[in-house]
């Protein structure tokens, strides 16, 4: 079987935001599932999309802070600033995490570890609403 399927996320603030939930509740289809994968990506160059710790927030703030830190808003050097001293930031920090996941499926869940969940990284002040493509491919669950 393979599904694809737009999921539009709600713009959200600049940071790491934990998005599993609502990917999977634009997926029904992956309930039927015995075996496959799900590929994720996100159609924006400001934003990305990653696998990390999803039980203590500070985790997410952690990150945050250490990308403002390591890729501060408006850089001396940068060209690009078209859009703004978090334009070009947003760029690299979305090269350097990236547009895309896959994810092993088993028994119509993701096989994500304990203690790992799917994140939006968020790059700009204002985003706005983001874009995520999510195709299945997989072996239907014999009834």
């Amino acid at each position: 079987m393979w599904v694809q399927h737009e999921i539009i996320l709600n713009s959200r603030p600049r940071g790491f935001h934990l998005i599993t939930a609502e990917l999977v509740a634009h997926m029904p289809e992956l309930f039927r599932l015995r075996v496959g994968l799900v590929h994720f990506f996100i159609q924006h160059s400001s934003a990305s999309l990653v696998i990390n710790e999803n039980a203590d927030p500070e985790v997410r703030m952690d990150l945050e802070s250490h990308l403002r830190r390591m890729i501060p808003d408006g850089a001396a050097h940068f060209l690009h600033r078209d859009e703004g001293p978090d334009d070009m930031p947003a760029h690299v920090k979305s090269c350097l995490l990236g547009s895309g996941l896959v994810v092993p499926v088993g028994m119509g869940k993701l096989l994500l570890g304990t203690w790992q969940g799917i994140y939006l990284g968020e790059h700009r002040e204002r985003g706005g609403p983001r874009t995520v493509i999510a195709t299945l491919l997989g072996e239907v669950k014999v009834a």
